[in-house]
């Protein structure tokens, strides 16, 4: 399995517009096992989302779909910062296939 952790910040009075863009892009991702969005508790313009895939190809794979290419320019005239916190490989998650 791959897994990313990110956190966006976006422009004050946009994170739920965010969250929308976020919803749409992120359904119906081929080899997307989980993607979790979560407000941050102490900041009001970020968000976290936390992404557990297949593989690392279905992840990139992801990025030309028409859902995700739809997002990205209305994403960028919002969000102010992009982090990567982490590459991960999963290894056990409550609903997520055991890892081999």
């Amino acid at each position: 399995m791959y897994g990313l952790i990110v956190k966006l910040t976006v422009v004050p009075g946009t994170r739920q517009k965010m969250v929308a863009i976020l919803k749409v892009s992120a359904a119906n991702m081929p080899g997307c096992l989980s993607y979790v969005v979560a407000e941050d508790s102490s900041d009001p313009n970020a968000l976290w989302v936390a992404e557990v895939w297949d593989s690392e190809a279905s992840h990139t794979a992801s990025l030309s779909l028409p859902a995700v290419k739809n997002a990205i320019p209305q994403s960028k005239a919002i969000v102010t910062k992009f982090e990567k916190i982490a590459v991960t490989t999963p290894v056990w998650g409550a609903g997520l296939p055991a890892a081999e």
